[in-house]
């Protein structure tokens, strides 16, 4: 008997979009699913193959009963095992390809569904790797990865970030651990677009760095002339602001909620050589916007990077007048002829959503704007074309 018959079978409704999975799509939704007692006692992260409506079958799939997205399309191989060589040579085409992009070890080595690891991040930090398991077949499987990771890369050390809602809503803990090595026992220094970045891989967001964000931030210091006064809210450890002191502009303001991510990018400051001209004001960022509107103060390049404001569907009307309203507090603090960089996270505002709520804040601030650049994340964060969630970064840069 095969191992595709040994696994259990999963069927999709008639009207599920099964032409949509052939061509590439790679969640399969519980309310697409024909729900049974025998499929809803698989056990969360075991395979099985997927059917359509007539039982042909589709895809190999990793099921998760407890997640509104059921199963995640593995391989199209239906006699696929998940063997370390399997691990090992999508890890290995990840790899590659990133190190011939980047001339030093610090990127997104997996990004999810597009690097055919659906649910799983990799940030690689030089001889540090940390893995976000946010699927449950990935945490079934950790142990093998992790053993690819290395083999692969050669890192030293490899962590496990459990935090963020994702594993939440897959009905995973929110245990991180050290998986191989020993977990730094401070910040990792990154070099990247001229600056030395801080990134805590225990303590800090996420995996402790927004790689996304890196051909954004090369934007933005192009547009700093010689002493230039830049204003970089929902700062995180300097990214934008950091970028800019490189591309030679006079001052940094940098603002943020997080004390502990101001000191990271204030160390990263003086280790770049930027402490005389770099400086921080810890608070809401709304809040801090309106105080600087209230001064007068004057920036030559304004940036805002906030956080997802429409995580989800239900959120977007809600997001979407926060951007507008980011935008109309920002607008005023930019001098003529300066530059507002406006940034979404959310995959549930789409670009045009996007633009258009920066656009009404912008006029509602009585400015005038022209759009020069829209940015996205950057080549180790590569979108998966039937995948709209994939492209969930937008940035857009106005000249006013």
């Amino acid at each position: 008997m095969t191992q595709t018959a040994d696994r259990p079978r999963i069927r999709l409704k008639p009207k599920a979009n099964a032409r949509g999975l052939r061509h590439g799509f790679p969640w399969v939704y519980a309310n697409d699913i024909v729900t049974d007692r025998r499929t809803r006692k698989i056990e969360p992260g075991a395979l099985a193959v997927l059917e359509d409506d007539k039982r042909s079958p589709i895809a190999l799939v990793a099921v998760n009963p407890n997640s509104k997205i059921m199963c995640r399309v593995l391989d199209r191989d239906l006699n696929t095992e998940l063997t370390p060589d399997w691990f090992e040579d999508r890890i290995r085409g990840a790899h590659e390809m990133r190190n011939q992009l980047f001339d030093a070890p610090y990127y997104r080595l997996v990004h999810a569904e597009a690097d055919g690891f659906p649910g799983v991040i990799v940030d690689r930090f030089g001889e540090v790797c940390v893995i976000q398991p946010n699927a449950a077949w990935a945490e079934k499987h950790l142990e093998v990865l992790t053993d690819a990771l290395v083999t692969v890369t050669g890192v030293q050390t490899v962590l496990k970030n459990a935090a963020g809602r994702t594993r939440g809503l897959e009905g995973l803990d929110d245990i991180s651990l050290t998986l191989r090595g020993a977990a730094p026992d401070a910040p990792v220094p990154v070099p990247m677009n001229g600056a030395t970045f801080m990134a805590d891989l225990t303590g800090g967001q996420k995996t402790g760095l927004f790689y996304d964000q890196r051909p954004n931030h090369a934007f933005a210091a192009r547009l700093v002339k010689p002493g230039a006064r830049v204003l970089d809210v929902f700062s995180h450890v300097g990214g934008f602001s950091l970028a800019m002191l490189a591309g030679g502009a006079g001052q940094a303001l940098a603002v943020d909620g997080s004390a502990a991510a101001l000191d990271l990018a204030a160390q990263g400051a003086a280790l770049s050589g930027f402490d005389d001209r770099f400086q921080s004001r810890q608070g809401d960022a709304f809040d801090a916007l309106t105080q600087l509107n209230e001064e007068g103060a004057q920036f030559d390049v304004v940036i805002c990077d906030p956080p997802a404001f429409a995580p989800s569907r239900q959120a977007l009307d809600a997001g979407l007048r926060a951007y507008e309203r980011i935008a109309r507090l920002a607008a005023p603090l930019v001098g003529q002829g300066g530059y507002l960089g406006l940034c979404s996270c959310s995959h549930a505002a789409d670009l045009g959503r996007f633009r258009d709520a920066s656009a009404r804040g912008i006029g509602r601030a009585g400015r005038q704007a022209q759009v020069i650049y829209t940015g996205f994340a950057g080549p180790d964060h590569p979108q998966l074309p039937q995948l709209a969630e994939s492209g969930y970064l937008k940035a857009l840069f106005f000249r006013l």
